[in-house]
């Protein structure tokens, strides 16, 4: 089955930036979706940005404007670029894959999941 494993999380200080990796193994399936989730203490989960294989792509409108997803096929990996982060963007940051190819952030329709990787935005 496949496995996720995301890097990248940290410690800044507010308008900073961070990059955000996940590599994906095992996926079997042609076309999927690729999605970061985040949880803060005390908080849902919810959905940040997504990415297909078919092309669509779509961000929660909290982060939209500062956030990027990108996909490399070659490398089976999701980047999501964050910049001018913000205190309320702390959280845990998930890596989630589900099929088919349908670019929204449906925690329930996320089958397989990462461990998570941490990111702090504080001064």
């Amino acid at each position: 089955q496949p496995q996720l494993e995301e890097s990248g999380g940290g410690s800044v200080q507010p308008g900073e930036s961070l990059s955000l990796s996940c590599a994906a193994r095992g996926i079997a399936e042609r076309n999927y979706c690729m999605a970061w989730f985040r949880q803060a203490p005390g908080s849902e989960r919810e959905g940040v940005a997504v990415i297909c294989t078919c092309r669509n792509k779509d961000y929660s409108e909290r982060v939209k404007g500062r956030f990027t997803i990108s996909q490399d096929r070659a490398k089976n990996t999701m980047v999501l670029q964050m910049n001018k982060l913000k205190p309320e963007d702390t959280a845990m940051y998930y890596c989630a894959v589900r099929t088919p190819c349908v670019s929204d952030l449906d925690i329930d329709a996320y089958i397989y999941w990462g461990h998570g990787t941490q990111v702090t935005v504080s001064s």
